[in-house]
């Protein structure tokens, strides 16, 4: 999968809620939760989906929020990869207990 460039990537965020773009190579979203074990069961759903398509993000849990980062190591950048998984994590999130 290639890296997008700049054209690309700020069209596809216009697409994502409260994603922003960090360091030119990262998007980057905060979840906030009603508890802290809703936001556990959101990362093990997110966690699940990044090992069955190998591709994992970066997550940090902080109580009632929970932060993701996705960019692709192996092309240096975002990539269609990144955006598929901001999409579905945004579906798991919305079906899910907030």
């Amino acid at each position: 999968m290639e890296r997008l460039n700049e054209e690309k990537i700020n069209n596809k965020l216009n697409n994502l809620t409260d994603w922003k773009l960090v360091d030119e190579k990262w998007i980057e979203r905060q979840y906030r939760f009603k508890d802290y074990l809703s936001g556990v069961r959101f990362v093990q759903e997110i966690a699940n989906y990044a090992e069955d398509i190998k591709h994992h993000p970066l997550i940090s849990i902080d109580y009632k929020k929970v932060t993701v980062k996705l960019s692709s190591w192996q092309e240096k950048g975002l990539t269609e990869l990144d955006f598929d998984m901001a999409h579905q994590f945004e579906w798991l999130y919305e079906k899910g207990e907030k």
